[in-house]
């Protein structure tokens, strides 16, 4: 779940969002902005740099508080061209959860525990390795912000905002119950149970941050649920991670 190679050939809306994810970090170089003429000329493109710059916009100012003329300015192109791959600013949303959202979801979490040979070590990996820099605190974790600004208000974006929860949530849980069948995981705790809790803690840990504007309150939740990870170990298993314990 760390970088990946870059894309040469074109721009991806991944680049960007790799690495402003703050369930995870920073990943990836700046992408790159396109002037109007590679837009308009690749529609391929064209439908990544919209998705790519609305993300940018939605993820600092919200879905509401998001200026439709500010992405189109980003990307250099008409409402015309907008309008041939989105109806309208709502489907755009929805795409960015769709399609950016719930794809970094999947890069950062759902694939590297479904590969994972203990689950403790990967979401231990994890946690330590989101970043704590102000531009990535102050803006939040874009899921969270969605789900918290739109799910009361649009049904669309409710249930998909919830089903990339609920991705989330099945991944910890099925990695959990993994670690159980390989007896590197307690077999007394509920594997549901506790995906639910760490999800809940880090984004609450997030939220914190995001409301006071402190890494510190991040960083200390980072701490204490990997403490808490620990505790999920055997009583008999080899405990590699006493470095962490000792920090």
């Amino acid at each position: 779940m760390d970088s990946l190679p870059k894309q040469k050939t074109r721009a991806n809306p991944l680049d960007f969002t790799r690495r402003t994810y703050i369930l995870v970090g920073m990943l990836g170089a700046r992408a790159k902005k396109h002037g109007s003429k590679a837009t308009v000329r690749d529609p391929v493109r064209t439908r990544e740099s919209l998705l790519q710059a609305a993300f940018e916009e939605m993820h600092r100012s919200g879905f509401r508080g998001s200026d439709l003329e500010t992405i189109l300015r980003k990307v250099g192109v008409t409402k015309g061209a907008m309008y041939h791959h989105f109806d309208n600013k709502e489907a755009l949303g929805y795409a960015v959860l769709d399609e950016v959202i719930a794809a970094i979801t999947e890069e950062k979490w759902l694939s590297p525990l479904r590969n994972a040979e203990n689950p403790i070590d990967a979401l231990i990996a994890i946690f330590e390795s989101g970043s704590l820099k102000p531009e990535h605190i102050r803006v939040g974790c874009p899921l969270n912000n969605m789900a918290q600004e739109m799910s009361p208000l649009d049904e669309g974006f409710r249930k998909r905002t919830a089903r990339v929860f609920s991705a989330w949530h099945g991944a910890l849980a099925t990695a959990l119950r993994e670690g159980q069948r390989r007896s590197v995981v307690r077999q007394d705790i509920d594997p549901d149970e506790t995906a639910s809790f760490l999800i809940a803690a880090y984004e609450g840990y997030i939220s914190l941050a995001k409301c006071f504007q402190d890494a510190s309150q991040l960083r200390g939740g980072e701490k204490t649920l990997v403490r808490y990870l620990e505790t999920l170990r055997p009583e008999n298993a080899d405990r590699t991670s006493q470095r962490r314990r000792s920090r």
